[in-house]
């Protein structure tokens, strides 16, 4: 059957590797007139949840998992907020499923296949993943313990569509190198080269571009591997403090401590309050990269509540806690 004659509800997995683009691309999908009413579920890793506030304001409705990895320990969490999108199926015509930056999309796709009520009403369109031009190399070469997945091979191997994102940032050699290793990975797939993960949506949604045949034949086990190691090294260091933060005090941590410690920051985010300003401030960073801008106003009343997360390996949990402490001017409790 084709995805022109299936009426059950199209799902596109969004998956890629820290700091790769997902939350941007779905900025875009969510903001754009694309006709479509989309139901969310995003997965985050981390301790502090941050997407929510990266997210700009939609009609959409968006669900949040953020207690683990949607490919291990909440994927129960998944399924029942499958079923619960199911008995308002009126409301939406497309799921999207963005997942954690550490995510192998196996996983995620057994679940509409595996589970009888979920396989009746959904249909998994598309797994996109979205590469970063510049930084993904690295993480491609790294040698993982006996077990343990590479989590950003695994996102590649999977996908139907590979956004090659952040074109801008890398030059022409490092993008012929990246298009290699991933044909080397993924010889079949579709890649959109792409900024600011600007891509055409029709060439991402509604494709009809998973198959299952093709899987199993790559893969006969697939329906029965139950099995997903994360890399343990890998953990989050999540800060919450009230209060409103120095400019100049945090621009000089952050730069200290992205020049010295980045190659183990895989990515950095954060909403934050600075002084002076009636906006929140939004950073997001990839390794040694960081880009702010202000964001929304915050509300009359509401606390002014400094949220970041760092994900990455050798986190000094302490270290990173006391350094973001010294940033902020005015009394606030550490959560």
């Amino acid at each position: 059957m084709s995805a022109k004659q299936d009426d059950r509800v199209p799902v596109t997995v969004l998956t890629g590797f820290l700091g790769s683009g997902k939350t941007t691309l779905l900025n875009r999908i969510l903001t754009e007139n694309h006709g479509l009413r989309i139901a969310v579920i995003e997965n985050e890793f981390g301790e502090v949840g941050i997407d929510d506030a990266l997210v700009l304001d939609s009609e959409e409705e968006i669900f949040e998992m953020n207690n683990g990895c949607i490919c291990c320990t909440v994927r129960g969490d998944l399924i029942r907020i499958l079923g619960a999108l199911m008995r308002r199926r009126e409301k939406f015509d497309h799921i999207l499923i963005e997942t954690t930056g550490l995510a192998d999309p196996a996983p995620v796709a057994q679940t509409f296949f595996m589970d009888d009520e979920i396989a009746a009403q959904l249909r998994l369109d598309a797994i996109v993943t979205l590469v970063d031009a510049a930084h993904v190399l690295p993480h491609l070469d790294e040698q993982k313990p006996e077990g343990v997945e590479n989590e950003a091979v695994e996102q590649i191997a999977f996908a139907d569509r590979v956004v090659l994102n952040k074109t801008d940032l890398a030059d022409e050699q490092t993008v012929a190198e990246v298009i290699a290793r991933i044909r080397g990975i993924n010889a079949p797939v579709e890649i959109i080269p792409a900024r600011h993960a600007d891509v055409e949506l029709s060439r991402i949604l509604d494709v009809g571009a998973f198959d299952l045949e093709r899987v199993l034949k790559d893969d006969p086990q697939f329906l029965t591997e139950t099995e997903h190691q994360h890399d343990t090294s890998v953990t989050s260091v999540g800060i919450e403090i009230d209060g409103e933060v120095d400019e100049g005090r945090l621009n000089a941590w952050l730069g200290k401590l992205l020049r010295e410690k980045g190659a183990d920051i895989f990515r950095s985010k954060g909403i934050l309050a600075l002084a002076g300003s009636d906006r929140r401030y939004v950073f997001q960073g990839v390794h040694m990269l960081f880009v702010g801008e202000n964001g929304a106003p915050w509300r009359e009343g509401e606390a002014r509540r400094n949220r970041l997360v760092f994900i990455g390996r050798n986190l000094d949990r302490e270290a990173l806690t006391h350094g973001f402490a010294r940033c902020v001017v005015t009394a606030g409790a550490a959560v």
